[in-house]
């Protein structure tokens, strides 16, 4: 079913999928980096105050077009989403697993999708395209001894994978919204409570903050230590990358503060409905 939404065409999340015959998880990928472009669901709803639920949002009926006409579709649609594991981006650059790892968890390249399986370990998923563009461009790093810098950091326990990818989700998330109080809910969803507690100090704000909350990642947890593993992954806890969000969820509160003050939530009112904040701006490295 298609429904028209600012004098447009659109469809329906499944249906989009189902037309450019992408998995449910390629699709969802796909619509995070942009390949696949998305509108907000609202205006085609017809409910008060123009915003819908957080996060609704549907696919242009020109945009499955301009996909099917590309050449190659749907295999090149679906090579540009391809995700590999540590071990298969080892084969791709053609190295050992154990030197991929070290290269991952000193963040060379970005995770774009994890997974928790039952013990509660996480695992991460890389575009196989920047893998490899990461193995062209840096073919010193693939052979020889590590850099000493990098050496020590990882000797140290460091590993900026979460981190890393809590920097892209916040980017893409921010990039899909103009309303400054969604663009606050997307730096707040990855703080720490209390420490959105202590920037939030309003109730009704917070509360505003959490009815809009983004989705940040659509994991299954089938067990206890997998839930917890997931929360971490979400959750910043670096002292500067926690700093870092702070900061800018404090500006995003003043921003929304002035443009829209807070209310107490009605019947006949939805949510607002995030300012662009770039990937680079949100790169916590």
């Amino acid at each position: 079913m298609t429904v028209m939404c600012d004098g447009r065409q659109t469809l329906a999340m499944g249906r989009a999928a189902r037309e450019l015959e992408l998995r449910t998880g390629e699709f969802e990928l796909a619509t995070q980096l942009g390949e696949v472009r998305t509108i907000p669901a609202a205006a085609s709803d017809g409910r008060p105050g123009g915003a819908g639920a957080p996060g609704r949002r549907r696919v242009p009926a020109e945009e499955v077009a301009r996909l099917q006409a590309e050449p190659g579709f749907p295999d090149a649609l679906r090579e540009r989403v391809r995700t590999v594991s540590t071990t298969e981006a080892a084969a791709l650059m053609g190295i050992g697993p154990g030197r991929a790892l070290r290269l991952t968890r000193a963040g060379c390249f970005d995770p774009v999708r994890f997974y928790v399986n039952r013990y509660g370990a996480v695992v991460w998923l890389y575009l196989a395209s920047e893998v490899t563009d990461f193995a062209d461009r840096e073919p010193d790093l693939l052979r020889g001894n590590t850099p000493t810098a990098m050496r020590v950091m990882l000797e140290n326990g460091q590993d900026r994978r979460a981190r890393q990818w809590r920097s892209r989700r916040v980017g893409q998330l921010m990039g899909q919204t103009e309303d400054p109080w969604e663009s606050a809910a997307v730096i707040a969803a990855v703080l720490p409570p209390e420490e959105l507690a202590s920037v939030a100090e309003n109730p009704l704000e917070r509360s505003l903050l959490r009815r809009l909350r983004p989705t940040l990642a659509s994991t299954i947890t089938a067990t206890p230590a997998a839930r917890e593993a997931y929360d971490r992954v979400l959750t910043a806890d670096d002292f500067d990358e926690v700093m870092w969000y702070r900061i800018h969820l404090t500006r995003s509160l003043e921003q929304a503060r002035n443009e829209k003050p807070a209310r107490p939530r009605t019947p006949a009112t939805t949510g607002p409905g995030p300012a662009s904040l770039s990937r680079s701006a949100g790169n916590t490295r």
